[in-house]
């Protein structure tokens, strides 16, 4: 059975603001919407530009999206009767920039959407994130990295605005 090792680049941007503040400045660029009538416009889309539409339609200003979140803090705190740090794993990305790298890189599928792990911890809330890039460089594809790159440009922006 064939592997391939990667090593995976952590981005990590600490903010001195209040948690609450941060998830806002963070997901106030990012679009959301029913997840299930995303996905059912998804299904009725017969053309690469009606599936655009849909797409184009459920972005943010940040060209991103919301798929789902995980409250993995409040599993977290219940184990401590309620109190402890606030941790949030935000699902977002955007299937049309997904589409493209996976074109030349199939296993790309594997890694987007990506995920934004927000953490309240002693020093301030950490935004965290795994950069596509690091995940694409064994498979060796140029044009797959340059996609990986922009979209790892988005992400570090919108972590800078939410965090200062």
């Amino acid at each position: 059975m064939p592997t391939i090792d990667i090593q995976v680049r952590r981005l990590i941007v600490v903010s001195q603001r209040p948690f609450d503040e941060v998830l806002q400045r963070l997901t106030a660029t990012i679009g959301r919407s029913d997840i299930m009538a995303f996905h059912d416009s998804m299904a009725l889309a017969t053309t690469p530009a009606e599936l655009e539409a849909v797409v184009r339609k459920t972005l943010g200003s940040s060209d991103l999206m919301e798929f789902v979140r995980f409250d993995s803090g409040d599993v977290l705190r219940k184990e401590k009767g309620g109190k402890g740090p606030r941790r949030l794993r935000l699902v977002v990305g955007n299937p049309l920039i997904m589409k493209e790298m996976a074109k030349l890189v199939p296993d790309a599928a594997s890694y987007v959407p990506l995920t934004i792990l927000v953490d309240e911890r002693a020093d301030g809330v950490h935004l965290s994130y795994d950069l596509i890039e690091s995940f694409l460089a064994p498979y060796g594809s140029d044009a797959a990295l340059r996609v990986a790159r922009d979209l790892d440009a988005k992400v570090e922006g919108l972590l800078q605005a939410a965090a200062h």
